[in-house]
């Protein structure tokens, strides 16, 4: 009987095993924080490296298995983007994810509320598995900007 059970734990452990190696490949939402934060203070400091830093995939300071920056100015357009540069420039105020949300949009307006700062969810291509998933995006006012990155769920 006890090895009987024993079995049956390792049996469940084991199956526990691919969910947290899942996991541990997918940011987290306090690191789409900390990259944010970090984006935003070399934007502070120096635009041009900052915008050269976040559009090098090699980066790993802005670049991080799911994990990497954009920014948009408050009119929509697309200054810079980690995953996708053929963005980079397009006003994408319009563009709505599969269930019609628009979510440059609603970044924008919560950039320009009091709080300057918050989450948006929304449906976008994970880099990763190339599928479009459920995605939160945290972004930070700076200047005429927003900051951004996001997990996916």
């Amino acid at each position: 009987m006890r090895t009987m059970f024993s079995a049956s734990l390792l049996s469940v452990a084991l199956l526990a095993l691919p969910g947290a190696a899942w996991s541990a490949d997918k940011g987290s939402a306090d690191e789409a924080v900390a990259m944010v934060k970090k984006a935003v203070a070399l934007i502070k400091a120096d635009k041009a490296k900052a915008f050269a830093a976040i559009s090098d995939t090699a980066n790993k300071e802005y670049h991080d298995r799911d994990l990497y920056v954009y920014v948009y100015d408050l009119n929509g357009v697309c200054l810079v983007h980690g995953n996708n540069p053929k963005i980079v420039g397009k006003n994408l105020m319009a563009l709505a994810d599969s269930n019609g949300k628009l979510m440059i949009k609603d970044m924008a307006e919560l950039a320009k509320s009091p709080a300057g700062k918050g989450w948006v969810d929304f449906k976008w291509p994970n880099p990763v598995t190339k599928a479009v998933e459920n995605k939160s995006g945290y972004i930070e006012r700076v200047d005429d900007m927003m900051v951004g990155s996001g997990v996916y769920k």
